[in-house]
């Protein structure tokens, strides 16, 4: 897979109360129900949600074939009422589609992309490939579905146009290794990054501040994974890490020790700020949207953690432009 170069990134149109957001299933099944339950959310933040009834299908655990799953992801990048797409759910599947897409299609008709979990392959995939900035952040039928499930701070700014934005973090997110560090927000799930690996799909990480997410892994099985990419050369060029909230990710109550004494004896002497507790993706409430494939800076002291997005992520003209 040949990668677009990280200072060349197609911006896709700003979203606007009243825009037309299309509904897709690009890997596991959906409950109806909840994908109502966020169906209803969007239409009370002023957006017209759209899917097709065959986002309902069902293969084994997937939400239909491949081709059907390709088809609709396809067709809502190429329908010019829709402004953005916003995954229904993760679960697993989405890597089936990386060889399926069309991705001439997708940086043609470049629109907003939200999603996360097992949607990180296609949220790398379309940074890398297509050169498309992209979004991490809430789904359909998971946190809209939840009345406390979106921090709607960063889901405006991240999608309306915004240019140099702070994030809003608690005192949940904790400093690790201080410094100070700027390059391109990336990254997603640890298990789908690790998985793409020795795949035309590998994750592209030179000049960026990671983000590494996850939920219910035990802390030796995260240990194995930060590993792995730091053998495979994946932390080498970093700028900085910050973790998310890495829900359930314990092997018992009674540990003697931290995930966050695991993190560092892995990445504690890469020589980059590392951070840990930032709420998106598998979160236990208001899931914050990153933006992917634009300029971040990261802070770390003793006692704070600032994370900045130091461009807009999306563009307020209609059409989209490149940015240099």
């Amino acid at each position: 897979m040949a990668s677009v170069p990280k200072n060349v990134r197609i911006k896709p149109p700003a979203l606007q109360p009243g825009d037309t957001v299309g509904i897709v299933a690009p890997a596991s099944n959906v409950k109806p129900a909840m994908l109502e339950a966020g169906c209803r959310a969007l239409r009370d933040l002023g957006y017209k949600p759209l899917y097709f009834d065959s986002i309902l299908e069902r293969d084994l655990y997937f939400a239909g074939s491949v081709e059907r799953r390709t088809r609709e992801l396809e067709e809502m990048f190429v329908r010019d009422e829709v402004r953005a797409i916003i995954c229904a759910r993760g679960g697993y599947g989405s890597n089936y589609l990386l060889k399926a897409l069309d991705l001439k299609k997708i940086q043609s008709n470049p629109k907003i992309f939200v999603g996360y979990s097992d949607l990180t392959s296609l949220l790398t995939y379309f940074t890398d490939a297509a050169g498309l900035v992209t979004f991490h952040g809430p789904m359909v039928a998971k946190d809209f579905a939840d009345p406390n499930g979106i921090d709607l701070d960063s889901w405006g700014r991240a999608l309306n146009g915004s240019s140099e934005w702070p994030l809003e973090l608690d005192s949940d997110v904790k400093p690790l290794v201080p410094g100070s560090a700027e390059g391109i927000l990336y990254g997603g799930c640890l298990s789908i990054l690790v998985a793409s690996l020795g795949t035309p799909y590998e994750i592209q990480t030179a000049g960026t501040i990671l983000f590494i997410e996850d939920i219910a892994a035990k802390p030796y099985q995260i240990d194995r994974m930060l590993m792995q990419l730091k053998l495979a050369g994946k932390l080498t060029e970093v700028r900085g890490i910050v973790f998310g909230e890495m829900v359930d990710c314990t092997q018992n109550k009674d540990q003697s020790y931290s995930l966050q004494d695991v993190i560092l004896r892995v990445v504690g002497d890469l020589a980059v700020p590392v951070a840990f507790g930032l709420r998106s993706g598998h979160v236990s409430r208001g899931n914050i949207t990153l933006p992917f494939g634009v300029r971040a800076a990261l802070k770390v002291s003793v006692n704070a953690v600032r994370l900045e997005i130091k461009e807009a992520a999306t563009v307020l003209a209609a059409s989209s432009r490149s940015a240099g």
